[in-house]
């Protein structure tokens, strides 16, 4: 007997075909789904898994000096640069590297914390030496996802000389990155940007644009060779930056600047405010933050108790001594109340009494009756207390802070610290719990009291002396738009009284004199002993000024320069000399005379050589 009928056997094998037609239809419009309709999308993900994009550092913009020579530029550098996979493997990686590159435990976890947090390649050296890149390239097989290519490195031709005024550069930090000052347009994790200095002021001019470049990988993420199929952007580099300061000059103050003391140097050219120099003591390497500051570097730097990192001719703020005395002098010439030839009622004899208070000249000896042209070469401090009495409190104290001693010069970099005055009376209220009286003024007058201000503030001041009263903001970049200025209201009499007072400091008998005759040029300034809290106490020395113009004999003045020193202890002999060394070094290549070290009548005399025939025929055997 038979159990299936055959129709009904024959209804059950269509069925079955049925099914497997329908199973077969399904595979089949999977796969045309798969292999043609998302093909794209599988081959983009296939070679994603075999390809990566790498960022191509732009060259930064070179930045040239006054002539067009090279202050910073751009050479090449080996960058050490990880590519993104399993934190524990990348971990493992950094280890075994530690054999051959300086990785301390917190760079690891900083380079950690960098691929996890952005999910790409990050730079683990950027300044690696040869030796080290060379290790690593021998042993390949061990560093897999290490990718070592050649980049654009940063170089300070000056080093420390203009390590201040230039600034530094190191890879960006996740703050900025979150800043509003660097866009993410424009910047992301890994990159090179300007730290301080010129670097940081100008960072979007000097930055480029990054390229990309497509390498491909194998199975395990090895670096195998560039991909031929995509064409590399090589990105855009910085544009170039041209400066007002003058290379060599530059290099000369770091020379001559006593290298056991600290202080600043600020050179300006008075034609149009341009900043010849700007040098700080002491300094540091910028070259040695490229690529990364080794970590017991910076400590050293931050720690040192000379502040090598402070930049002490913009941010350092000093009492001016008796180089504010000319400030004094010209807010008086200004309001009226004093003339180049004016005397005062009391005639110094090396002290004065006022209000119950012996007030003491610097000289016990007294320097007599004498005008203000006078008093400016004896830096006569009874005369200046008397004048700051004329001018008055609140009209001293207006004055002072229109010429702009109470803020900041407006310099083309990152940081300036304002000056320190009071703006008013009631000044005195909160720190000290009084109403400022007439008896603040004398003090104020002669450069001390509450009075504060960096050297660049006081270049600027004389600058406007230098030139017609005015003060345009001092400028480190060339073609950039004027700042404000401020103008002294004082006829070319009066301004040329002034002059007259700064050429008695340096004429034979004046107290700079021997530091400061030159063979070929006028050296007129004043010199400035400030007292600090350290000398007032007997273990320190005071510190040292001098503010100065030179030109050629009978010419108007051709630079500024001024010379801060700390615990230099006496302008005259500290600071005078740099100014007029640095003058003499800046107009004889200007007038293409040779460059002599022995510069200084006083250089003749330390030196041994005697008086010498041109200071015999300058003048008439003074001195």
């Amino acid at each position: 007997m038979k159990l299936f009928h055959p129709h009904l056997r024959r209804t059950r094998a269509v069925a079955v075909q049925l099914v497997l037609f329908a199973v077969m239809g399904l595979l089949a419009s999977a796969f045309f789904r798969l292999q043609v309709l998302r093909s794209t999308v599988w081959t983009l993900k296939a070679e994603s898994n075999r390809l990566r994009q790498l960022s191509v550092p732009a060259p930064r913009g070179t930045i040239y000096d006054r002539e067009g020579r090279i202050l910073a530029d751009n050479v090449p550098g080996y960058a050490i640069t990880l590519l993104p996979g399993p934190l524990d493997s990348i971990r493992a990686t950094l280890e075994r590297m530690k054999a051959y590159v300086d990785l301390p435990e917190d760079r690891i976890d900083q380079v950690v914390g960098s691929v996890r947090r952005y999910g790409r390649e990050v730079v683990v050296d950027g300044d690696a030496d040869f030796d080290v890149v060379s290790a690593l390239e021998e042993r390949k097989a061990d560093f897999p996802n290490i990718y070592i290519d050649m980049r654009p490195r940063r170089r300070y031709i000056l080093g420390p000389a203009a390590a201040h005024v230039l600034g530094y550069v190191g890879e960006i930090t996740s703050d900025e990155l979150n800043s509003d000052a660097f866009p993410d347009s424009v910047y992301e994790q890994g990159m090179v940007v300007g730290k301080a200095g010129i670097e940081k002021e100008y960072e979007r001019i000097l930055q480029g644009r990054q390229g990309l470049r497509t390498v491909e990988v194998d199975a395990r993420g090895r670096i195998v060779g560039d991909f031929a199929g995509s064409t590399a952007d090589p990105g855009t580099p910085g544009k170039d930056l041209h400066l007002n300061l003058d290379l060599e000059l530059q290099r000369w103050i770091a020379h001559i600047f006593p290298d056991t003391l600290a202080g600043a140097v600020v050179a300006l050219d008075p034609a149009d405010g341009g900043v010849l120099a700007l040098y700080s003591a002491p300094a540091f390497d910028p070259n040695a933050f490229v690529g990364g500051i080794d970590p017991g570097l910076w400590a050293q730097l931050t720690t040192d108790s000379m502040t090598p990192m402070f930049d002490r001719a913009v941010l350092g703020l000093y009492p001016p001594g008796s180089t504010f005395k000319l400030a004094t002098a010209a807010i008086g010439m200004d309001l009226g109340v004093v003339a180049p030839q004016d005397t005062m009622p009391e005639r110094c004899t090396g002290s004065w009494f006022y209000r119950g208070r012996v007030w003491h000249c610097w000289d016990r000896n007294g320097h007599g009756k004498q005008t203000l042209t006078q008093a400016i070469g004896n830096s006569c401090d009874i005369y200046f207390y008397q004048l700051g009495l004329r001018i008055g409190l609140d009209r001293f104290l207006q004055k002072a802070n229109d010429i702009g001693f109470s803020r900041k010069c407006g310099i083309d970099l990152p940081q300036e610290n304002a000056g320190r005055f009071p703006s008013d009376r009631s000044w005195w209220e909160k720190p000290f719990g009084y109403i400022a009286q007439e008896g603040e003024v004398p003090l104020l007058a002669i450069g001390q009291g509450p009075n504060s201000q960096t050297p660049l503030k006081i270049a600027q001041f004389y600058m406007a002396l230098a030139r017609d009263g005015s003060a345009p903001a001092p400028s480190i970049a060339q073609g950039r738009p004027p700042g404000e200025e401020w103008q002294l209201n004082l006829s070319p009499q009066n301004l040329a009284g002034l002059r007259e007072g700064l050429r008695r400091v340096t004429e034979p008998g004046g107290t700079a004199h021997f530091g400061t005759a030159l063979q070929y040029w006028d050296v007129i300034g004043k010199t400035g002993t400030a007292q600090t809290g350290l000398s007032a106490q007997g273990i320190g020395e005071d510190h040292a000024w001098f503010a100065g113009m030179a030109g050629p004999p009978g010419k108007p003045p051709e630079i500024v320069v001024v010379a801060l020193v700390e615990h230099g202890a006496h302008g005259s002999s500290a600071a005078a000399p740099i100014v007029a060394k640095a003058a003499d070094f800046y107009l004889r290549r200007k007038y293409g005379l040779p460059i002599d070290t022995i510069q200084t009548y006083l250089d003749y005399l330390n030196a041994g050589r005697g008086i010498p025939p041109w200071y015999r025929a300058r003048f008439r055997g003074g001195g």
